[in-house]
């Protein structure tokens, strides 16, 4: 027995995927579709630098491993440590791949750097777990259990790692996405041979694969790991897809292979994660561009407020037709600069956001003359009858200060505005002693249309039915896994068409 409770609606997307992103994916089985993820995920990629320091790899983890209280998420052991400043390493903590280098020779290329293969470490268990692959451990070595990960040997005699239980499946689609994105590499070490086999397919050897979606079936996509995907973004412009689509390695590797992937309506991990369940809260939407302007020959309705006005200058953000808003505080000409003491914030219009959730921004963004440009600029968000909201600096990914470049596609989830009237804020400012420029362009709103009751959903679903009515079913677990509805009972996901609804089984 089948009863309908509602649909999630259709296309639906997590609080960032962007499904032309993915568009190459469609209609894609086994081989061609593991080529198209290894295409999507490597082009117009960029690393940052690998170690400490401003744009390298500890930079980076304070935003995608740094936990609300500054300790450091340590996926490796139960230690606690805390950051510092940031872009400095943390005593006691390596930075780790979780794919070693050695096995493809140690060259230091994308991989050696990719922050979906690289975790802060504690030391100790960094060194025991040498570079062993990822495995089942039946018996420890000596020091190969500190009460999170355990290294020792397999029932082949083989040395491997083995991650706590909350954090295989994490590791899971992290081996999956290497196994993925550098497909094209030749394995050379004995250790990554014992679970890789060079080549673009299957890449993973059967025994790794099978494992590997066996702890991903059972440690399911959190929202820890989302977030992660968000934030590793920022910086590399490339996502984990494993993540994104839960049962895409079914798809390449599992009991769906022989079966066409559907971008559209395959299930995301938006449908169990972030209020898309039952009874959690509303369900959201399709994603909607809500405000959006490139600030090239066109002030997108923006407003200038000066709280200090500099002495030589009339306004500090100017329109510049090339590129874009541009700030500055600096007066006279090159054998008489005049650098002002300044506050000045570039507001766009309202957007409300009644009725919508997951708000994000995007914007691209340089800056020159300045040697930290998070210490002197900003972003606020200004809610109606609220006190400004100043963004984390770690939550921006910043440029230089020292160039012209832009840093492109900085993108700023905003859940806490969700239902408010909002505008964005650059806030520049400036002293006597230093004045940078800043240049904004190419910025964007976007937020997901929240359908709040199951009576919406099921509404939802009725206006679209004629059009799906006669599209084989495929039923699928919260988790995105195909299952079959013969032996199946309770909650799952019914995709028809280009419809996905909610069902209980009985």
């Amino acid at each position: 027995m089948l009863i309908a409770i509602g649909a999630a609606a259709a296309f639906q997307a997590s609080a960032v995927i962007d499904l032309d992103y993915y568009s190459r994916l469609q209609g894609l089985k086994g081989a061609a579709l593991k080529t198209a993820v290894h295409e999507i995920v490597t082009e117009n990629v960029r690393m940052l630098d690998y170690g400490s320091g401003q744009n390298n790899t500890w930079y980076g983890f304070y935003v995608t491993d740094r936990c609300p209280d500054g300790s450091v998420r340590d996926r490796y052991s139960n230690d606690v440590r805390y950051f510092g400043s940031r872009g400095s390493s943390v005593s006691g903590m390596n930075i780790e791949h979780s794919f070693p280098k050695s096995w493809w020779g140690g060259s230091e290329n994308n991989a050696y750097k990719d922050l979906y293969n690289l975790m802060p470490c504690e030391v100790k268990i960094n060194s025991t777990k040498s570079n062993y692959p990822m495995g089942v451990v039946n018996r420890t070595t000596p020091s190969g259990d500190n009460g999170c990960t355990r290294v020792g040997s397999g029932s082949d005699g083989q040395n491997y790692w083995e991650p706590a239980d909350k954090w295989k499946g994490d590791f899971a689609r992290g081996y999956m996405y290497m196994a993925t994105a550098y497909q094209d590499f030749t394995w050379t070490n004995s250790q990554g041979q014992v679970i890789l086999q060079t080549g673009s397919y299957p890449t993973l050897k059967s025994k790794a694969s099978e494992l590997f979606i066996a702890w991903a079936r059972q440690d399911k996509v959190d929202q820890i790991e989302t977030v992660r995907n968000d934030d590793v973004e920022t910086f590399q412009r490339n996502r984990n897809p494993f993540v994104d689509f839960p049962n895409l390695m079914e798809y390449i590797w599992g009991d769906s292979i022989g079966q066409s992937f559907n971008v559209k309506t395959t299930v995301k991990s938006a449908d169990f994660i972030g209020g898309s369940s039952i009874g959690d809260g509303p369900v959201s939407g399709s994603i909607e561009e809500l405000y959006a302007s490139s600030f090239i020959g066109e002030d997108g309705g923006c407003q200038e407020q000066i709280d200090l006005q500099p002495a030589n200058r009339t306004r500090v953000w100017t329109l510049d037709p090339q590129y874009g808003w541009k700030a500055s505080a600096v007066s006279g000409n090159a054998d008489n600069i005049v650098r002002d003491a300044s506050d000045a914030t570039l507001l766009t219009p309202a957007v409300n956001l009644a009725g919508y959730v997951e708000p994000t921004i995007k914007f691209d963004h340089a800056c020159k003359f300045a040697a930290d440009p998070s210490a002197v600029l900003s972003v606020i968000v200004r809610a109606e009858g609220e006190p400004d909201y100043v963004i984390p600096a770690q939550k921006i990914v910043w440029p230089k200060g020292t160039s012209w470049t832009f840093t492109n596609d900085v993108k700023v989830s905003l859940p806490d505005f969700a239902g408010k009237k909002i505008r964005i804020g650059f806030r520049y400012t400036s002293t006597t002693e230093e004045a940078c420029t800043w240049e904004v362009r190419n910025f964007s709103l976007t937020a997901r249309k929240s359908l709040s009751s199951i009576d919406d959903l099921i509404n939802d679903n009725l206006a679209n039915e004629a059009d799906d009515s006669n599209a084989p079913a495929e039923y699928y677990s919260l988790d995105g896994r195909r299952v079959d509805p013969a032996t199946t009972r309770g909650l799952v996901i019914l995709r028809r068409g280009s419809r996905t609804s909610k069902v209980i089984l009985r």
